[in-house]
Parts: C-alpha cells; structure tokens; sequence
C-alpha cells in the first residue's frame, strides 16, 4: 500500500512553523530581486518557484511607531525595516509606551502566544 503524498503547505503555514523552530523566515523573488513579506505563493515578480525561504538576522530599524492604551495598560507597535529588505508589524516589548522613537534599531526574538508564537522587538544595546 503507497502512502499519499503529503499536501503542500501555505506559505503562512510554513511562516508559522519556522517560528516554532526559532527562525524568522521570510521569502526572497529571485524574478524580482527583493525580499518578500508577509509570505506569498508568488511573488511581485509573478512566476511561481521565483520565491525562496530565507532566515533574517531579525536586525532593523523603527521605521513607524505608535502606543495603543488598553485598560490593562499601554505597549508599543512598530512597523520595522529588517536589514534584509522588508518590513514587518510587531509589538516592541522592552521599551516604555511612548519612549519608542523612529529610526531606534531593534532585534527581533520569537516567543510563545495563544497556542503558537509571534515575532516581537526589543532595543538593541
């Protein structure tokens, strides 16, 4: 008896699972040269098998940057530039509300949330 072949896997689904290695993973469009996120079955080049998984260093910079006010307190939200050519939304744990500054350069570490994990930032020293 063969087994089925397994089902591919979105490109969220495999984002997911890169972070539960530890990794954050981001795709590269060889077509278009540049780095693509959030994840993506074909690239801003178009041609499907253009895009390749690679894992960024987690190093850039606050590009944008805001503090949402909950009633169980504040935190900090930024849109950051990685060193490798995208850009991603995240919360920025280590810093007041309100003392997140633009262009501050952050390192991005993984941690578990609800049954998962999540990408978010700190200052680097």
């Amino acid at each position: 008896m063969t087994q089925a072949p397994e089902a591919p896997r979105s490109p969220r689904a495999l984002f997911l699972a890169a972070l539960a290695e530890g990794r954050l993973a981001y795709q590269f469009d060889h077509g278009a040269g540049c780095a693509v996120f959030p994840p993506q079955a074909v690239g801003p080049g178009g041609q499907p098998g253009e895009l390749e998984w690679r894992t960024s260093r987690g190093e850039g910079t606050v590009h944008a940057c805001t503090e949402v006010q909950r009633r169980d307190g504040a935190f900090n939200i930024a849109l950051v530039d990685l060193d490798e050519g995208f850009r991603m939304m995240a919360t920025v744990v280590d810093a007041a509300p309100g003392a997140l500054r633009i262009g501050l350069r952050v390192a991005a570490r993984i941690e578990p949330w609800n049954d998962a994990h999540r990408v978010v930032f700190g200052a680097l020293a």
